[in-house]
Formats: C-alpha cells, structure tokens, sequence
C-alpha cells in the first residue's frame, strides 16, 4: 500500500472509505460466501480474517499518526 499525507479531516475521510471498500472487497465476501454455505469452521475464519483487516487498518492510521 502506497503512503499518503493525511493532514484534514476530509483526507482521513477519503482514507477511511478506500480502505474499508478495499477490506471488505478482500475479506468480506469470504464471510458472506461461508455464511451462505453455513460452514461454520469458515465463518469463524473469515470474521476473524474481517475483524484482523480491520483491526491492522486502524493500527495502520494510528502509527502514522504517531510523531518520532
């Protein structure tokens, strides 16, 4: 993933909607297809895979925004 300067409040916005369109086009219709078969074992991997993208997402925004 490329970086990029997030100095407003809109540029974190547009930040905040590409990755969430990019996470769930990954990891979202993963969890959907296993809920449509109702495999369990896959809905639990795919939420978790869901909840890591996401949680990897914030960590990603948060450690820019730290200053050395």
């Amino acid at each position: 993933m490329d970086n990029i300067e997030i100095s407003t409040r809109g540029d974190f916005a547009l930040w905040a909607i590409e990755r969430a369109q990019e996470i769930v086009r990954q990891e979202g219709s993963s969890l959907a297809i296993a809920v449509r078969d109702m495999d369990e074992a896959a809905i639990n991997a795919s939420g978790a895979a869901l909840g890591k993208a996401i949680a990897d997402a914030m960590l990603e925004v948060f450690d820019g925004l730290v200053v050395d």
